[in-house]
């Protein structure tokens, strides 16, 4: 719980911040904190490079691409709204969709 707390506090810092790279670090290091099982919901509006890469086929290339669109476009509003990030396809989202939730 406190992990949870200190990552939403330093993503809001971090948002206010004119930096998407500082963004990027802040986001990955935080999110390797609150270490995701391979069971686990991923939250894709919160979760870190580290976070998402324990999604089925999700490498760190992809995983940064996700979080490079949520800082571009804002915060998913469903679940489904992570196909329109450039590499997730049909296939992707099908092995990963009991996994991922938006809140």
């Amino acid at each position: 719980m406190v992990h949870r707390i200190a990552y939403v506090l330093l993503l809001t810092l971090v948002t206010l911040a004119s930096s998407s790279a500082a963004a990027a670090v802040v986001i990955e290091t935080v999110g390797a904190a609150t270490s995701v099982g391979a069971d686990d919901k991923i939250n894709i509006n919160t979760a870190g490079v580290k976070d998402l890469m324990t999604l089925t086929g999700v490498g760190r290339n992809l995983a940064e691409k996700i979080v490079k669109y949520r800082d571009e476009h804002g915060l998913f509003k469903k679940a489904n709204d992570l196909r329109k990030v450039d590499g997730v396809g049909a296939a992707l989202w099908e092995k990963n969709r009991e996994r991922i939730v938006v809140k």
